[in-house]
């Protein structure tokens, strides 16, 4: 029997082949895994990007260590589950209208997925907090990239809102799972 393409797999189209191997192999994952690895984070500098990083569950602290990544996934829905040194931070994603939605406590962020030179862009296009639309001039800049080279997945995240402040900020790789012949 045939596994069903995975939700990135849904998400992307023919472009998910242009991904690095690496992404590939991550992005089809289904069921339950754990990852390891090694991760970076910034602190939010300002009072409101303290408190967001709070009601997103975002890293709130500067540190380098090792990250516990547990993935759970189906073609409908994956859970992210991200232990970094000093919190958890734990995000849903699924599909809707061709592009993912991930909930990360009380926002809801729409992307576009891109393969870009092999790597993975994720493009904010809406962002709802609370349930209400964030206008345009208050949406943040979002950097949100993965590479991917032998056994390793590298990821750079970094949210920014106008006005506020870097919000979340963490970057490093996990180390992908052996392959099963």
């Amino acid at each position: 029997m045939r596994q069903r393409a995975s939700l990135f797999q849904q998400a992307m189209g023919e472009e998910f082949g242009r991904l690095d191997a690496a992404l590939q192999r991550f992005h089809r994952l289904q069921g339950e895994h754990e990852l390891e690895g090694r991760v970076q984070t910034g602190a939010p500098r300002t009072l409101l990007a303290r408190w967001l990083a709070l009601a997103l569950g975002t890293p709130r602290t500067a540190v380098e260590g090792e990250i516990h990544f547990e993935l759970q996934a189906s073609p409908e829905a994956e859970t992210w589950t991200r232990i970094f040194p000093e919190q958890v931070m734990r995000s849903s994603m699924h599909l809707h209208q061709g592009g993912l939605v991930e909930r990360l406590g009380p926002a809801r962020l729409c992307f576009a997925l891109q393969a870009v030179d092999g790597r993975l862009h994720m493009r904010l296009q809406r962002l709802f907090f609370l349930g209400i639309p964030c206008p345009g001039w208050l949406a943040p800049r979002i950097v949100a990239e993965e590479t991917g080279a032998g056994q390793r997945l590298q990821f750079h995240i970094e949210a920014a809102v106008p006005l506020i402040g870097v919000v979340a900020s963490y970057r490093g790789y996990l180390l992908l799972p052996e392959e099963k012949k």
